[in-house]
């Protein structure tokens, strides 16, 4: 899942981005409305965790222009304004859910991923294919019942392969999903995870390579 987290108060927003990171996201970080538009312009993000009382562009005007735009990112509004009728203003302009300062994280991570269900084509919370089942929630994988102990990155290629429903994932579409705007393009960072990913999930082999096209599982 790709995450834009955009809030001003840089502790608090470097702070969300640590923690989703563990949680096997991809995320950014804008600390204005201003990055925020630039930065959706360009990546193609699953949800973004908007902050609404932000400098150069007011939260609700990004809101407004995301939606505008027809992005397909679902808004998540995440503001010190808890009042009912804060929350309705966020909604009535296009936010897709609302949760107040101070909030739990687990919460947090719970409803990104809620709205990162919604921003795709619909499927289960838990994803099985072959003998493979990946629990997104509990960060979970087993293969055969067996489980398999992977890194936040390869949780992440895993699950982006999984959600393509035996479809071929090109390399791109892994780094735009699983990694940064921080992530060299020409890296071969893709092929060295999926290495390890295979290494990991043994016997006969689940992946498969498509020569000049990408991945499938």
């Amino acid at each position: 899942m790709r995450v834009l987290v955009v809030e001003d108060e840089r502790v608090l927003a470097d702070t969300i981005a640590t923690g989703l990171r563990r949680e096997a996201m991809a995320v950014d970080v804008a600390y204005d409305g201003a990055a925020a538009l630039e930065r959706t312009s360009v990546n193609d993000y699953d949800v973004v965790v908007l902050d609404r009382d932000l400098p150069r562009v007011h939260g609700d005007e990004v809101c407004r222009r995301l939606v505008a735009d027809g992005a397909s990112a679902r808004v998540l509004m995440l503001t010190a304004a808890g009042e009912l009728d804060d929350k309705v203003e966020g909604l009535t302009i296009g936010a897709d859910d609302y949760l107040a300062k101070p909030f739990a994280f687990a919460e947090l991570i719970a409803r990104i991923r809620a709205l990162g269900r919604r921003s795709a084509p619909p499927l289960p919370p838990v994803l099985e294919r072959v003998d493979v089942r990946l629990d997104p929630a509990r960060r979970v994988v087993t293969r055969g019942g067996r489980p398999i102990d992977l890194t936040p990155k390869e949780f992440a290629v895993l699950e982006v392969l999984m959600r393509g429903q035996g479809s071929v994932v090109s390399a791109e579409h892994l780094l735009e999903k699983a990694w940064d705007e921080n992530i060299d393009p020409f890296t071969n960072v893709v092929r060295v995870t999926m290495m390890t990913l295979r290494k990991k999930l043994g016997d006969p082999q689940v992946i498969e390579t498509v020569p000049g096209a990408g991945y499938r599982l």
